[in-house]
């Protein structure tokens, strides 16, 4: 078993993590979907057993208001976490964030990433230009 911490980092903040998740992964190696997989999963998971106010996932879940914080549930309900993922696939396609393993970008869903306690795994989130 591998334990895995991911950060979660904004443009507008860089080096400083806004989330951070630890994620447990049997495999020595996996590829980039099913590292997005395992981290959608698990921190829905996290948030279906706790259920906090925020949700503080890499993609906004439906009918949610974005806060500084997180994502604002409009009413308290279970996530889906293979929806979760398939935005999550989606908004890697559209570069809704990039994703550094060991501080190389990940470009190819099908990459292998070799996985060890040292593997230092962030997702730098995106953010759009206002009126451009």
């Amino acid at each position: 078993m591998h334990t895995i911490t991911i950060r979660d980092e904004v443009t507008s903040r860089p080096g400083k993590a806004d989330y951070v998740i630890t994620i447990n992964l049997t495999a020595r190696h996996l590829t980039a979907r099913e590292l997005i997989r395992e981290r959608v999963r698990q921190e829905v998971e996290e948030f279906n057993n706790r259920q906090p106010e925020l949700f503080k996932g890499l993609v906004q879940p439906t009918d949610t208001e974005r806060t500084l914080n997180g994502f604002k549930l409009h009413k308290k309900r279970k996530l889906d976490w293979q929806e979760q993922f398939e935005k999550a696939i989606d908004g890697f396609h559209r570069n809704a964030f990039i994703l550094l393993v060991d501080d190389l970008q990940v470009e190819d869903l099908d990459q292998v990433i070799p996985l060890s306690p040292e593997t230092s795994v962030t997702f730098i989130k995106l953010v759009p230009l206002v009126g451009g």
